[in-house]
């Protein structure tokens, strides 16, 4: 597969990127495949370029095996494939070096997942962390905002009733499970 030369625009944009120090990856097992991808992430959520240059500026930074699995993607790819979403290219990636096992355990921590001792600003972390590997689970805001509401301690929980039935968005139900929190303590 052929490649256009990079506009000047977009060598610029890498130069940025790459000022960020971006982490490489090389495939090993030993490495945090998961890890890897979100300092990626965060990097291009910071300079606003995820869904403009963010798989090519990853695909940069993987060497040796990991690299190898890139090109043998591009290589199978017809030539007139659409570039692939950040959220196509991040699954494929999870799927490629996670671990099933691992992620089969992260899916059943988040199913499991509930708030405990853990305050609710620690809840949303851990949430917010294993969802991730349970998009299957929470394909819309509105089964999010359940689950999330499901985990809560009982009196937090008791007091969002009203939440479960409207279409509050997800950063608005942590903000008032924050606030009843307050009320408990």
């Amino acid at each position: 597969m052929v490649r256009a030369t990079a506009s000047e625009e977009e060598q610029l944009r890498l130069a940025r990127f790459k000022k960020y120090d971006p982490p490489t990856f090389s495939g090993l097992a030993s490495e945090d495949a998961q890890g890897f991808l979100e300092k990626c992430h965060r990097i291009l959520c910071t300079i606003g370029i995820v869904e403009t240059s963010g798989v090519a500026f990853t695909m940069f930074q993987l060497k040796e095996a990991a690299y190898q699995w890139w090109r043998a993607y591009e290589l199978c790819s017809p030539d007139d494939a659409s570039s692939l979403s950040w959220v196509q290219f991040s699954e494929m990636f999870i799927r490629e070096f996670v671990p099933q096992t691992l992620r089969d355990a992260w899916r059943a921590e988040f199913e499991q997942l509930h708030q405990g001792t853990m305050s609710v600003l620690d809840y949303v972390i851990r949430f917010s962390d294993l969802s991730i590997h349970a998009h299957a689970l929470i394909t819309a805001v509105r089964e999010r905002v359940r689950r999330f509401i499901e985990g809560l301690t009982h009196d937090i929980r008791f007091s969002m009733a009203c939440e479960f039935e409207s279409d509050v968005p997800f950063q608005k139900v942590v903000e008032i499970a924050r606030q009843l929190e307050g009320m408990w303590d």
